[in-house]
């Protein structure tokens, strides 16, 4: 016997991307699981662009935030500007030491 189909609340990223895995793989259609889910195929056809260029974190009901990773890379970025910055002090340091001076960043 036929089921209806599950009522589902809740369209999370791995919900909406195995949907978009059934339209890719032929085993169903946008308008199929609009008219199962009371979707419209404006939305899947969306979960379709989101997912085809961004994949699964396109699909996220709270994607994670590209301003927090953008500041992660800073903060990385910083760091590694202060380790090198340390590094030439500690060059100039010795180069003093041993009485060779280094050339002007200018010259």
């Amino acid at each position: 016997m036929n089921q209806p189909p599950e009522d589902i609340k809740r369209w999370t990223a791995r919900r909406k991307a195995a949907a978009i895995m059934e339209i890719i793989k032929g085993k169903t259609t946008a308008a199929e699981i609009a008219r199962s889910h009371d979707l419209t195929i404006a939305e899947i056809d969306q979960w379709m662009d989101d997912f085809v260029s961004q994949g699964t974190e396109a699909l996220r009901s709270h994607p994670r935030d590209a301003e927090a990773l953008h500041k992660a890379e800073k903060k990385e970025l910083l760091a590694k500007i202060g380790d090198l910055t340390m590094q030439i002090e500690v060059l100039q340091i010795a180069r003093e030491y041993l009485g060779k001076t280094l050339p002007d960043a200018n010259s």
